[in-house]
């Protein structure tokens, strides 16, 4: 699926993130320098006094004093080893601890970014997708920085270094080590390059996989309903198909590398060899030479061999990074404007003044869209599948931006005032009602998170919920299931209440709130409603008849413009739509043979495509 949050960042954009959450940590940082410079120089220093150990046992020299400078070298190379060990120590744990600081600051930068995107962003992704990239993300970091630190920041002290000293050595062998590690990192990086796009190709393949995955196990009771396992597994082949695709011919690439390096490797190994040799025979070069050059060669080889695998692994964890990086570059559609200030509520009057609204520019959902809701008043709104009845909560929510013409409470622009105090005013309970895997407690204080356990249990009491709670094995502590699977309807529906009765916002917004409950429970159920309506702005998306008839209001919505507005008796005597809707009622609900649902139309990059389920669905509704 593509999006545009699929964008491929550019690489400075991923360091940039990277470092700045690096940076907080400059202790840190500074270790693992210190540590990798001092591993590597001890590294390099050892060689020397093993120069100097065989060119001495070759010598001719004999007796106690040879004795005693072979007994100081090799206490020499015992300091060196146990320095280096110990700034290989030093250089570890920084590693370790700095990594250990740094992804879960980048968890939680990830989190709190893509959930500061729009309504419609997640519309258009797949939940596991969106999952996998923010844990991709966390773990790109310690891949780049380990890679970084651990592997070419080590390769490059020890390289240089090694041909520094070979060249004072024999500026001819020096040159030619140097010219070989240009040539041969050179070849690495471009090759690497080449096949960037593989790696990217299988990151984004096992995204798309996993969003399968999670889509599918997220829709189980569907797939057993529907006996849709056989149909999933084929879908989800034909992801894993693609994705073992892409890993094979990102892995076989990596190959390719491999066995070109090896011959690189064995063709400096024996050219300097050979010309060791040469010198040697001249008398320019000791045994002890030998020694220095084979354990530089050897060291070098070993740290250039492991580019290969880390540069694998590197451009790996930066293919991961991109996609989460595409995200946090992808700027907030909905956003607080700089000098936002919080909404202050007295009378809690809405005003929607002149709005339009569009998901398509040829196909306007809200045309000029006038309509006031006086301080304590409550309004329904009803009318056919996409009138817009359900788009007209989501502006006032501010989940949407409108295109033209403004929305007002109390007289301030929602657009002028912070998101989250907007929705602090408002409690709202959708039709489907929204749970998540916690307790029961959990779920109804997060409309207060403040609450005290018996504001709790008064509010579960005053929604009829406390009742079957109570009855639970373990109650209140009781775990929902993902989005409440192990609640019944009606049960789901009443913590739904019980949460919006305890955040008492000054403006309630029901999408039918008593349409999943029995006849008992609704009966129940709209006493407490009529109790928690009192003394609110209410606007409700109505279903089934009894929960209009009483309002203050009815506006009969149809094509996003108002057709009618009046109480239930006074649109009864006026005909038209809302008489022809009461006419064609069946058990209480609404059926409309000639309306037509709103298509559902394909995201864009420019505009968000998909009204709510609600208004693209839904049969007429009232």
């Amino acid at each position: 699926m593509s999006s545009r949050s699929e964008r491929r960042p550019k690489a400075s954009a991923i360091f940039r993130i990277y470092y700045r959450h690096v940076s907080k940590y400059p202790l840190l940082f500074w270790l693992v320098v210190a540590g990798a410079i001092s591993m590597q120089a001890a590294s390099l220093a050892s060689p020397l006094y093993l120069k100097q150990f065989f060119n001495l046992l070759v010598s001719h020299y004999s007796g106690a004093e040879s004795g005693h400078q072979l007994l100081v070298i090799v206490v020499t190379i015992g300091i060196i080893s146990l320095f280096g060990w110990f700034a290989t120590r030093v250089h570890v744990f920084s590693v370790m601890y700095l990594d250990a600081r740094v992804m879960p600051d980048l968890y939680l930068t990830a989190f709190d970014y893509m959930l500061g995107h729009s309504y419609q962003f997640f519309t258009s992704e797949f939940a596991g997708t969106l999952t996998r990239r923010i844990s991709k993300f966390s773990d790109a970091f310690e891949g780049l920085f380990d890679t970084l630190m651990m592997t070419f920041l080590q390769t490059f002290i020890f390289v240089v270094g090694a041909v520094v000293i070979l060249f004072l050595q024999n500026h001819i062998l020096g040159l030619i080590l140097a010219a070989w590690v240009v040539l041969f990192v050179t070849f690495q990086v471009y090759v690497s390059r080449l096949r960037q796009p593989l790696r990217v190709h299988r990151s984004e393949e096992d995204s798309r996989m996993v969003g399968a995955i999670a889509d599918a196990i997220s829709n189980q009771n569907a797939v057993t309903l529907f006996a849709g396992a056989a149909h999933e597994y084929k879908i989800l082949g034909g992801f894993v198909e693609r994705w073992k695709v892409a890993t094979i011919g990102s892995w076989t690439a990596d190959e390719y590398i491999w066995g070109a390096q090896g011959l690189l490797i064995a063709a400096i190994n024996i050219g300097l060899l050979y010309g060791a040799l040469i010198f040697w025979e001249r008398g320019e070069l000791t045994i002890g030479d030998f020694v220095l050059i084979q354990t530089y060669l050897l060291g070098t080889f070993a740290l250039c061999a492991s580019i290969t695998r880390e540069l694998r692994r590197f451009y790996d964890a930066f293919a991961n990074a991109s996609e989460m990086v595409g995200i946090l570059e992808l700027k907030h559609e909905i956003r607080d404007i700089p000098d936002a200030r919080d909404i202050k509520i007295e009378n809690a009057s809405i005003a929607f003044k002149d709005v339009d609204f569009y998901f398509r520019q040829n196909q306007p959902v809200l045309d000029h869209f006038e309509l006031t809701i006086r301080e304590g008043e409550k309004v329904a709104l009803v009318g056919p599948s996409g009138a817009g009845k359900s788009t007209i909560t989501k502006l006032l929510l501010r989940l949407y931006d409108v295109k033209g013409g403004s929305i007002s409470i109390d007289g301030q622009n929602i657009a002028s005032v912070k998101q989250e105090s907007l929705r602090n005013a408002i409690a709202y309970v959708p039709q489907e009602p929204i749970l998540f895997h916690r307790t029961l407690l959990e779920n109804i204080r997060y409309g207060k998170r403040d609450a005290t356990d018996e504001e709790v249990f008064d509010a579960a009491r005053k929604a009829h919920c406390h009742e079957f709670i109570s009855a639970l094995p373990d109650a209140y502590a009781t775990f929902v299931g993902e989005r409440g699977v192990k609640l019944s309807g009606g049960e789901r529906q009443r913590v739904a209440i019980a949460r919006a009765i305890l955040k008492n916002a000054p403006i309630l917004v029901l999408d039918e709130a008593t349409s999943s409950l029995d006849s008992e429970s609704e009966a129940l159920i709209q006493d407490s409603l009529r109790v928690l309506m009192e003394g609110k702005t209410v606007l409700v998306i109505a279903h089934r008849l009894s929960t209009i008839m009483k309002m203050d209001r009815i506006v009969v919505l149809q094509g996003g413009s108002i057709v009618a507005d009046g109480t239930h008796d006074e649109l009864l005597a006026q005909g038209g739509l809302y008489q022809k809707l009461w006419s064609i009622q069946a058990g209480g609900f609404i059926q409309d043979e000639d309306a037509e649902p709103e298509p559902l139309v394909e995201s864009s990059d420019t505009e968000a495509s998909v009204d709510s389920l609600d208004d693209v669905s839904d049969p007429i509704e009232v």
